[in-house]
């Protein structure tokens, strides 16, 4: 009973829209019947996915997500950011496989999560080519890595490395980038928020909520 299953309906890009979910409809109550019948009662959810698009990594991410026990913590501080920033969107991504483990609590976008998730790509390669030196190893994400990119629908995408292995990506609009320090200073209040969760959780004790500010001080 503790065991989650997660179905990958793979193969869709194909199909159109209301095929997608006949397909998901006619394969999910086939399952449940065949459960039932059989009296198991697992917990399973199903994804339609592709490796023609992003659903796939959003799929891997919503089954990495169950996985970590820190998620509620990491979903309050990205509440917490959101809203204290005047952002559209967050997300905590992983790097290397393009994963994000956890978002806040705003309506799922998912044109805003491939732009973002493609934002990784950019940030990566640019920094193979440019970022690493002869006979350096790696990806060239490092401490210092950091993007911001200006879309045509007045909408900006700004990157921070967290770790080296997580980013922050927000989504915000144009006319709240004049904001950048009240960003930054949030920024590094969640950046050390998320390593005590990390460190505390250890440890078994409970993080404190960090400060954030709504407007910086004239």
């Amino acid at each position: 009973k503790n065991i989650i299953f997660d179905v990958f309906i793979h193969k869709v890009d194909g199909l159109s829209d209301d095929h997608k979910i006949a397909c998901q409809r006619d394969i999910q109550m086939q399952t449940e019947q065949e459960l039932a019948e059989a009296r198991i009662q697992p917990r399973v959810a199903f994804h339609l996915t592709s490796i023609y698009d992003h659903s796939i990594f959003e799929a891997f991410s919503k089954v990495i997500q169950k996985l970590i026990p820190q998620l509620p913590p990491l979903e309050n501080l990205l509440d917490m950011l959101t809203s204290s920033s005047h952002l559209e969107k967050t997300f905590l991504f992983d790097v290397v496989s393009k994963i994000y483990i956890a978002t806040d609590s705003t309506p799922m976008d998912n044109t805003l999560y491939e732009l973002c998730s493609d934002m990784i790509d950019v940030v990566v390669d640019v920094s193979c080519i440019y970022g690493i030196g002869e006979g350096d190893e790696g990806y060239g994400y490092d401490p210092e890595s950091a993007s911001i990119i200006k879309l045509s629908t007045k909408r900006v995408l700004y990157l921070r490395e967290v770790n080296q292995y997580l980013a922050l990506v927000c989504v915000l609009r144009e006319e709240n980038f004049d904001r950048i320090g009240l960003i930054q200073y949030n920024f590094q209040c969640f950046k050390e928020a998320i390593e005590d969760i990390f460190a505390i959780n250890t440890k078994g004790r409970r993080p404190r909520p960090p400060v954030m500010a709504t407007e910086l001080p004239k």
